[in-house]
């Protein structure tokens, strides 16, 4: 099992004798609550950007099956099926992690705050808003964001926030080859001039450098 982030820089390359499944949710369709929140992102799944990791499930059954009825039900399309393909996704989600903890890994379970913090910046990026603005949608302090961001990234949350920043500029010059103008205002800058400073100062390449280097 491989886990891709959200906004994560990726690509696929076909092989021959190799099957496998592709399995595509949205935030908004899963995360109906904290508990499925946790779920998603407990001991790091979809939580990392620059590298995958390899999840070993001893039971492939476990995963395999879920995944035919979810075809089953898509194809269909019966009564309360969406309800049923949560509970599906639910079952793998459960059964990766079960995979994860029978490997010797502690177990994590992040805190829904913060997980909800980092998912009104990536859906805000082009509003350039403030962690003290986030911190009064979110009905908490800018104190607090900092302290989760701290626990969970290492990091203040305003350094949080950049790394969001520089990954979907990253995403943004690589998958969907737009201008660097046009990806400054697409994340919230005014200026182009000022984008293309920050993205060097985070990245050590200018955005046309980076873009040269991964095309």
């Amino acid at each position: 099992m491989i886990t891709i982030t959200s906004g994560q820089i990726h690509y696929a390359k076909s092989r021959e004798r190799v099957k496998g499944w592709v399995l595509e949710f949205t935030f908004d369709f899963f995360c109906k609550d904290d508990f499925d929140l946790e779920l998603v992102f407990q001991n790091g799944l979809f939580c990392h950007f620059d590298m995958n990791e390899v999840i070993a499930v001893p039971d492939p059954a476990t995963v395999e099956g879920p995944l035919k009825m979810i075809r089953d039900e898509l194809a269909e399309k019966p009564f309360q099926y969406l309800i049923a393909l949560h509970a599906y996704v639910k079952l793998i989600l459960v059964a990766v992690n079960r995979a994860k903890i029978s490997q010797g890994e502690e177990v994590y379970k992040p805190d829904a705050l913060f997980l909800k913090f980092l998912e009104m910046v990536r859906s805000n990026f082009k509003r350039n808003f403030t962690i003290s603005y986030f911190a009064e949608a979110l009905q908490t302090t800018e104190l607090k964001l900092n302290e989760l961001a701290k626990l969970h990234a290492g990091k203040t949350a305003q350094s949080v926030v950049y790394g969001l920043i520089i990954s979907e500029a990253k995403r943004l010059l690589t998958y969907e080859k737009m201008p660097v103008k046009e990806v400054a205002y697409e994340l919230g800058f005014l200026d182009p001039f000022y984008f293309s400073n920050f993205f060097k100062k985070h990245t050590k390449l200018s955005p046309k450098a980076y873009k040269a280097q991964a095309l």
